[in-house]
């Protein structure tokens, strides 16, 4: 048997050198393989951890697991204050401990604001890649926060969209996603969420919201959402029927009955479990997701710790990769 350096040090990947390093495409591709690799047993996630601390309103916790595909073996750290906004930071807030798989030792330090904004974009493209029709023309969009840039952006990379419409609860704060619709040349409007359900194609809801912000009977055929806001047992973003409803798929299945949009259909007796489908199987190609162009299609995107520790691996090798790369040694 070999032996290692006793001393390598530890990487320290900043946020800038997340930013710098890795792009949507990176993010997507990580996000889609571990999404298989956890429909194959190949990877899982540990139970999470998400609390309240009672301070400064924040939520707290980690998330955790082991892809054994990729051999990234760590733990993200952070929650959500909802006061940093006033303070000129973005209100979530992370960091990503990464180990070697082959003796528990710490490999990198990696900033985790950025990986969790661009993985969690990622993830609704995914689904949007493998479930929203061909055919998808208006992206609707439900929520104006830091991470619904990142999600507007990811979803106009996946299907040729002719136009952006949005609600947010303060309708001000949806001049970023309008900058960004003028960006591809697109038009935007600010419409009521029953406009939105009426008219949209794809819809991503992206907010802190615990109460559904979408009703059954407002969404039309054929319509893909990407539910991506609830990560917290009690938050709540579309109606229980509406997931009831639709074809229903997410990132984990004990999460998202759990802690995410299923917690609530659940809850309701509307579902049973097995009405869920890891969309790691419509990725591998063991279910055939969308069936028919009425059919409503929905992804409970929980956000699982080893989307962090996929880009986190990525952005860790890309800098070791650097002469400059900066270690420290304990």
């Amino acid at each position: 048997m070999s032996k290692v350096d006793p001393n390598p040090g530890i990487i320290i990947v900043s946020e800038a050198d997340c930013q710098e390093l890795i792009s949507r495409e990176d993010s997507f591709t990580a996000v889609e393989s571990v999404f298989g690799a956890m429909a194959r047993g190949d990877a899982y996630n540990f139970p999470v951890i998400r609390e309240a601390i009672g301070h400064a309103d924040a939520l707290y916790g980690f998330k955790s697991g082991f892809d054994k595909a990729g051999m990234s073996l760590g733990v993200k750290s952070g929650g959500y204050w909802p006061g940093n906004a006033e303070k000129g930071l973005i209100n979530h807030q992370s960091s990503i401990l990464l180990f070697d798989p082959d003796t528990g030792r710490l490999q990198a330090l990696v900033g985790g604001n950025y990986l969790t904004a661009v993985r969690t974009a990622a993830s609704s493209a995914v689904s949007i890649a493998h479930l929203a029709r061909e055919d998808s023309k208006v992206l609707g969009m439900i929520g104006a926060g830091h991470q619904a840039t990142f999600q507007l952006r990811a979803a106009l990379e996946q299907r040729s969209f002719e136009k952006v419409i949005a609600w947010n609860l303060h309708p001000e704060g949806l001049d970023n996603l309008k900058n960004i619709a003028n960006e591809h040349g697109l038009p935007f409007e600010v419409v009521e969420r029953e406009q939105l359900g009426a008219e949209a194609d794809v819809i991503i809801t992206i907010t802190s919201a615990f109460e559904p912000l979408l009703m059954n009977d407002w969404i039309k055929p054929g319509t893909h959402l990407a539910c991506m806001g609830t990560d917290t047992k009690g938050k709540q973003e579309v109606d229980a029927a509406l997931f009831a409803r639709a074809t229903a798929f997410t990132d984990e299945l004990a999460q998202s009955i759990t802690i995410g949009e299923g917690q609530h259909a659940i809850a309701s007796g509307a579902i049973k479990e097995d009405h869920i489908t890891p969309i790691g199987d419509v990725i591998n190609g063991m279910h055939a997701g969308r069936t028919s162009a009425d059919e409503v299609t929905l992804f409970d995107g929980t956000g699982v710790g080893l989307q962090d520790l996929a880009v986190a691996s990525v952005a860790a090798k890309l800098v070791s990769a650097k002469s400059d790369a900066q270690r420290v040694f304990l």
